[in-house]
């Protein structure tokens, strides 16, 4: 996922910001971390350079 990304992204359940905490990075790629809600709180993943931005009770009905 490239950070200029943040400008564009924003909490799936009620539209607050985010805040990227970033786990790996790769050449300005972030790799693996989290997004995080400056509002609820709620935490999205990040792996393998895609964030995961399904809310909370879709993401674990959703196949791997």
């Amino acid at each position: 996922m490239k950070e200029e990304l943040m400008d564009i992204l924003c909490c799936p359940v009620d539209k607050h910001d985010l805040e990227l905490e970033v786990d790996e990075r790769d050449d300005g790629e972030i790799l693996s971390g989290r997004l995080v809600c400056t509002e609820c709180g709620e935490a999205y993943p990040i792996e393998d350079g895609i964030p995961n931005l399904l809310p909370p009770d879709m993401r674990d009905e959703a196949p791997a």
